[in-house]
């Protein structure tokens, strides 16, 4: 699905991404994982088209996507929640929905309300009347609405209650069970574990570790040195 090959990563003349390479499969969740300013908005930048890496390769589908625009990559079927939420303020939930409709398949306004019923209860708001929780809803369903086959997901429980983290994490365990593929980026170990299959920790713009989530778990070196985890021992 997702071919990610040595990319480096420039704003300007900052070096942020260094040979960072990973892969997605059809159906599969990968979680991205690290501190604050490690790179990881950069790398999701990269694969969508808004930061192109200078050097390296991101592969879509079995296409070269590297010098794609964003647009092209979305009509190919990816489809980006990104950090921050950035849901259309002054539009009513119906129509940010409304707005990304596009592609074919099983995702229209009906399913994306049945997926998150309070955004049904709310679609005649505007956007900027919803809390936290219900934007971060609301972008995740503007998202599905292009009827993706990749989804890119930027930190989506940042500054979200325990209670929405659980919801987040059930609703991208739900996209899996559908098949949908899943690039996640999180700061958030115990959610990011519960939904992905592989989990990679990103430090200084190079991925310094790979594995699967029951693994990380138990790797307290990894879990205090890069992600600012304590021991639990």
């Amino acid at each position: 699905m997702l071919d990610v090959s040595d990319v480096h990563t420039y704003y300007g003349d900052s070096h942020i991404l260094h040979g960072v390479s990973l892969d997605v499969a059809p159906g599969e969740v990968v979680a991205i994982l690290g501190r604050n300013g490690m790179g990881k908005t950069t790398l999701i930048r990269s694969v969508v088209g808004f930061s192109p890496p200078r050097r390296g390769r991101v592969s879509f589908k079995g296409n070269d996507v590297t010098a794609w625009a964003p647009f092209r990559r979305v009509e190919r079927g990816m489809a980006l929640v990104p950090q921050g939420r950035r849901v259309f303020a002054s539009l009513s939930v119906r129509e940010n929905l409304d707005v990304a409709r596009g592609g074919t398949g099983r995702w229209d306004m009906a399913r994306v309300y049945a997926l998150f019923p309070r955004l049904a209860e709310r679609a005649q708001n505007r956007a900027n009347k919803l809390s936290g929780g219900e934007q971060q809803m609301l972008a995740i369903g503007r998202a599905l609405m292009s009827n993706p086959e990749l989804l890119l997901m930027d930190e989506p429980t940042e500054g979200l209650a325990p209670l929405l983290v659980r919801e987040v994490g059930r609703v991208i365990a739900e996209l899996k069970r559908a098949g949908l593929s899943i690039l996640l980026v999180e700061q958030n170990l115990p959610m990011a574990a519960s939904v992905a299959d592989r989990v990679h920790v990103l430090n200084r713009g190079q991925i310094v570790y790979s594995g699967r989530p029951a693994a990380l778990l138990a790797d307290e070196d990894v879990k205090s040195r890069y992600l600012g985890v304590a021991s639990t021992t």
